[in-house]
Order: structure tokens, then sequence, then C-alpha cells
């Protein structure tokens, strides 16, 4: 079993800033890419931001320069730091990660259930 759960979203002023949060746990062996994708109602669900293994970063342009993305290899997780929030980052906000479970021969991706993030003007 593995399981992703996030923490850190609600309700906060444009301008204002949040840290999203999220843990990988269960019978992980490795794990590849982490990332933060967001789907806003009515929408697709978009990256936001990604970490590899190794700490490389890839970030949607709309975030780049507000939101960094960062990960603790040693305790499975990885953070979003958004600043300078604006109404249109509003969406839920995924956890995902690309892991390869104990037993197991590849990696496969995993999602978090998700956490809202609300901007009000």
């Amino acid at each position: 079993q593995v399981q992703l759960v996030e923490s850190g979203g609600g309700l906060v002023q444009a301008g204002g800033s949040l840290t999203l949060s999220c843990v990988a746990s269960g019978t992980i062996v490795s794990i590849n890419t982490m990332g933060w994708y967001r789907q806003a109602p009515g929408k697709q669900r978009e990256l936001v931001a990604s970490i590899a293994k190794g700490g490389s970063t890839n970030y949607a342009d709309s975030v780049k320069g507000r939101f960094t993305i960062s990960r603790d290899n040693a305790k499975n997780t990885v953070n979003l730091q958004m600043n300078s929030l604006k109404p249109e980052d509003a969406a839920v906000y995924y956890c995902k990660a690309q892991i390869k479970r104990l037993g197991g021969f590849a990696y496969y991706d995993y999602w978090g259930q998700g956490t809202q993030v609300t901007v009000s003007v």
C-alpha cells in the first residue's frame, strides 16, 4: 500500500502565501519525480511544478517566480511554497509521485486526494 497525503490548503487573500505539503507513506523503495498539479472548476488538471529525485525543477509559466517546490528524500515529502497568490491560482491541488514499491520492478504514478486552495480578492 502506498498513500500520499496533502495538507496546507485553505483560504488566503490575494497577494498572500500558503505552503502545501505532501508525504508519501507505505511500502516504498524509491521515489522518482514528485510534483504538484491543480484543477480549477471546469478546467483540466494541469502541472504546477515538479521536482526530480536529484533536485531539478520544472514550473508552469504561470507560477514561475512565485511558487517554489522542494522535497526531502529522507522523509518522502514534497512541499510547494506559494507566494503572491492570485485569484486564478484557486483550485484543488494534487500531489503526484512516481513510486517503486517493495517487490516491484517499475515506477508507477500515485496521487493524493487533493487539497483546496481558495484565493479571495
